[in-house]
């Protein structure tokens, strides 16, 4: 069941990326193996079941459906949600969801988490998120998911099953963790926001926005306003290393198929077939 609002899927490895972004509309995405996602812009009924959200900042096409995602689990019998968020949004968004108690005459249980730029949480035993600032017109942080993994150090690599159980029995520490960046997500940003976080061009899978296309439309002020551009991508085309790049938040002034022959005429082979638009 799709309630009217868009919803996009790409698979990618063992990995899926669902959702949409259209700037000053909605955003909202998730990657369903993961139990995650990034904004609540709006709030498809699938995306009900996931039970973790990082939210990138405030202004309301990001943030207008997390009510919506409170509710709606309380009402389903599910477990609170948990949503990490910029530290500065947290009383704001505990005072929404204490008006919409008034309203709605239901509780909004969840747990709000703030954070700051440079701070990691633990989301599982196998999944830890980096927070990163980015650069828009209100405080606003990015993400990056990355997949912890134990590998014997280099030092026992030649040693036998025995010998290593040997060394662990005796307390001996004969592993470490290792990790693996799978998933970026930067929100709305100017190109700093990428520049000042290479991590986010190493990540397998990078979900970002492309808001201006037409070469009409000056750079300095789409900047300014903490936004990006295709030529932005253009200009740094060797940088990105991803599997994967989801670009989306286009600007409303262009119709899917315009902001398709732009794109194609800058970048004619969609960064090696790496970039996909999201219209």
């Amino acid at each position: 069941m799709t309630e009217n609002v868009p919803l996009l899927t790409h698979s990618h490895g063992d990995l899926t990326v669902e959702g949409y972004s259209r700037a000053a509309v909605q955003s909202y995405w998730r990657i369903p193996e993961l139990k995650l996602g990034f904004d609540l812009g709006a709030h498809p009924w699938e995306f009900m079941g996931t039970p973790t959200w990082m939210i990138s900042h405030a202004h309301l096409d990001h943030v207008a459906g997390i009510p919506l995602h409170v509710s709606r689990r309380r009402l389903m019998k599910m477990a609170p949600p948990r949503l990490l968020m910029p530290a500065y949004m947290t009383k704001s968004i505990r005072k929404m969801l204490t008006s919409f108690e008034a309203l709605d005459r239901g509780k909004m249980p969840c747990d709000l988490i703030g954070l700051v730029a440079g701070d990691e949480f633990e989301l599982s035993r196998e999944l830890v998120v980096k927070t990163l600032r980015t650069t828009h017109t209100v405080t606003s942080m990015g993400y990056v998911i990355f997949e912890r993994r134990n590998k014997l150090k280099a030092e026992f690599r030649d040693l036998s099953g025995e010998q290593i159980r040997d060394l662990r029995e005796a307390g001996t520490e004969v592993t470490e963790e290792i990790r693996v960046p799978i998933i970026g997500y930067t929100g709305d940003t100017s190109p700093r926001g990428l520049d000042d976080n290479p991590l986010f061009y190493e990540v397998k899978i990078l979900i970002t926005e492309m808001t201006f296309v037409a070469p009409d439309h000056r750079q300095d002020l789409i900047h300014k306003n903490g936004h990006m551009h295709l030529n932005d991508f253009v200009d740094r085309k060797n940088e990105f290393k991803n599997e994967l790049i989801v670009a989306s938040h286009l600007s409303t002034r262009y119709s899917p198929r315009q902001a398709m022959h732009h794109v194609r005429k800058g970048l004619p082979d969609m960064l090696d077939g790496r970039l996909k638009l999201w219209v």
